[in-house]
């Protein structure tokens, strides 16, 4: 990153950290593509009144004011105001209402774009930063096996990421409606309340947890150390899973035949079937694990976050689940079930951890030079013969000594330098040198061929 930057939170990658970023950009989008995904991009801002009811976030929304309002914001009530979006899922959720006429369903979607929150910056997150999501949106009702295939989606292309140093991805799932139940079964009421400590269990432990849990949402301490054994129930399959849950309704006194129970078999069933359907196509990418909850409160079936091998320190890169309640318009639900990347946070990690980087910073392969300014269209002629071809080619920006052009153009990591012909010798050939190599050659821009390995501008890591 750039520095010496003044406004902390908002990145700004050097030319050849932008080859990394836009890597990784394209990566994940022909993966999503294969996958039948369909790209949009929505407005940056959206009402105050949509931003403020999606959880904790609301706290860190940017609100924006023109000029001569500034002073007099409180004039306007924040449910009308315009605010950055946070996220790409609530925007989602408000362009499928405005559009549901011109989409098909179930619609999926592609997204990649800045999103903005004023969380306090740290390495890897950001105030103003990039996001990945892929969703699918249903007209009415959505099936469940979608909750299957959107991580493995998710997983598929984060695999593709390791080439640029990324390590294995894991998906963590839970249910909420599992969740939920059994906090219900257990008496507990304030079950947003609950979710919302138990997802900090990673960050402060269990014996912090079960304080808040015991402080601020009415459990006593058999209540709160029954939660945090839900949280930590694991297991291999979903048979295993279903064993052990019912273990601990019976521990705690939860009836089968109960409606807190019935509730919780559902998110069960459901869970169940995500982690045997991802192990029998791709064994090891999805886990159960129980004490998944997710911050945000629109989210009501599956929750999902995602982790890095031997990369604890990053916390979840890729989160998402299944909303069954965001989007409505009059009686017509539309459920969707959804992943989102933080890009961002990405592109950090393999620049300063994995060492990604660019093999050079102009996409040009080669640089056509000039002998004198009034011989510049030649060059420039001589370009757009191999731009024609796809072969991206840079003019030197001086008539400068030789040397310099070349040095300019090691500068900038282009491998070759064009020369074209002498018009004052007879016979003169353009000739062109690989300034890696050192090898030079006559050519002709109707037909010469760069070498593979040196005209691509690659990503790679640091061994």
């Amino acid at each position: 990153m750039a520095k010496g930057a003044s406004i902390s939170g908002f990145p700004e990658w050097l030319p050849s950290e932008r080859v990394v970023e836009q890597r990784v950009i394209d990566t994940l989008r022909e993966v999503f593509e294969l996958n039948g995904f369909i790209g949009i991009e929505t407005r940056a801002v959206e009402q105050g009144s949509s931003l403020l009811k999606k959880g904790e976030t609301s706290k860190e929304i940017y609100l924006l004011s023109r000029l001569q309002e500034v002073g007099h914001e409180s004039d306007t009530p924040i449910e009308d105001r315009l605010g950055l979006h946070f996220d790409l899922t609530v925007p989602l959720s408000r362009y499928v209402v405005e559009h549901s006429g011109d989409l098909a369903f179930p619609f999926k979607r592609w997204q990649i774009q800045k999103v903005w929150r004023g969380e306090r910056p740290q390495e890897g997150r950001f105030r103003e930063f990039v996001q990945a999501d892929i969703d699918v949106i249903g007209n009415g009702d959505l099936p469940d096996h979608y909750e299957v295939e959107l991580p493995l989606v998710m997983v598929s292309a984060l695999e593709r990421l390791r080439e640029f140093g990324l390590p294995k991805a894991t998906v963590h799932a839970n249910n909420r409606k599992l969740s939920e139940g059994f906090y219900r079964g257990l008496g507990l009421t304030d079950v947003e309340g609950v979710l919302r400590e138990i997802d900090k269990l990673d960050k402060i432990g269990a014996d912090e947890v079960a304080k808040l849990l015991v402080e601020g949402c009415g459990a006593d301490e058999n209540q709160a150390r029954a939660c945090l054994e839900l949280a930590e129930l694991t297991a291999a399959d979903g048979a295993e899973l279903s064993d052990k849950f019912d273990t601990l309704c019976e521990k705690h006194g939860i009836a089968n035949d109960s409606e807190a129970y019935v509730l919780a078999r559902q998110g069960l069933d459901t869970l169940a079937m995500i982690v045997d359907e991802a192990a029998r196509i791709r064994p090891g990418s999805v886990i159960a694990d129980l004490k998944i909850a997710r911050g945000l409160d629109y989210y009501t079936g599956s929750v999902y976050e995602t982790f890095l091998d031997g990369a604890a320190a990053l916390g979840s890169i890729c989160s998402g689940g299944r909303y069954d309640n965001l989007a409505s318009q009059g009686n017509r639900k539309y459920p969707g079930v959804g992943l989102s990347i933080g890009l961002s946070r990405l592109v950090s990690y393999m620049l300063h951890t994995a060492g990604a980087h660019a093999n050079r910073v102009s996409p040009a392969s080669v640089l056509v030079a000039v002998w004198n300014e009034e011989d510049r269209s030649a060059s420039n002629q001589i370009a757009n013969q191999l731009r024609a071809r796809g072969i991206a080619a840079d003019v030197a920006p001086t008539a400068a000594k030789l040397g310099k052009q070349i040095k300019y153009a090691d500068k900038l990591g282009i491998p070759y330098v064009w020369f074209p012909a002498d018009k004052s010798a007879q016979d003169a050939s353009d000739e062109v040198k690989n300034i890696v190599t050192g090898d030079q050659q006559t050519a002709d821009a109707q037909s010469w061929e760069p070498d593979t390995v040196y005209a691509q501008q690659t990503v790679t890591v640091e061994a």
